[in-house]
């Protein structure tokens, strides 16, 4: 039996509160787990009481098999009972495909205007002398 430590929504429509589960991987989110070692609240500020978490069940159930997911190994990390790679992805700040290529155009576009620009100045300057 695959285990996550995973987050299940509770709270009401607009008001997110997680509780973090232990739960078989074929579960859904919100149904049933096998056992809860804490909760997140993310209307709370950073700074105070956002993440509670049972440090010594989270040792159990790592100890025992079970994978974090990417926001609860976040968590754990923080909170130094795991450690998480970190990770990398520079294109993510890059524009997408259609934004580069009309930035593109934009750019051959008052490339040429500026070359239009002067070439009818040069012969102005040639007729000047």
């Amino acid at each position: 039996m695959a285990l996550k430590i995973r987050l299940a929504r509770a709270g009401s429509k607009k008001r997110p509160y997680y509780h973090i589960v232990v739960a078989d991987v074929r579960s859904p989110r919100d149904g049933r787990f096998i056992e809860a070692i804490g909760a997140w609240n993310p209307l709370l500020p950073k700074d105070g009481d956002r993440v509670k978490i049972d440090a010594d069940r989270v040792k159990h159930w790592l100890g025992n098999g079970a994978l974090p997911t990417d926001r609860v190994a976040r968590f754990l990390s923080e909170a130094g009972l795991a450690t998480r790679e970190a990770r990398s992805n520079p294109t993510k700040a890059l524009p997408g495909k259609k934004a580069q290529e009309r930035a593109a155009l934009l750019k051959k576009a008052q490339e040429d205007a500026a070359a239009a620009v002067a070439a009818a100045s040069a012969p102005a300057e040639a007729s000047a002398e």
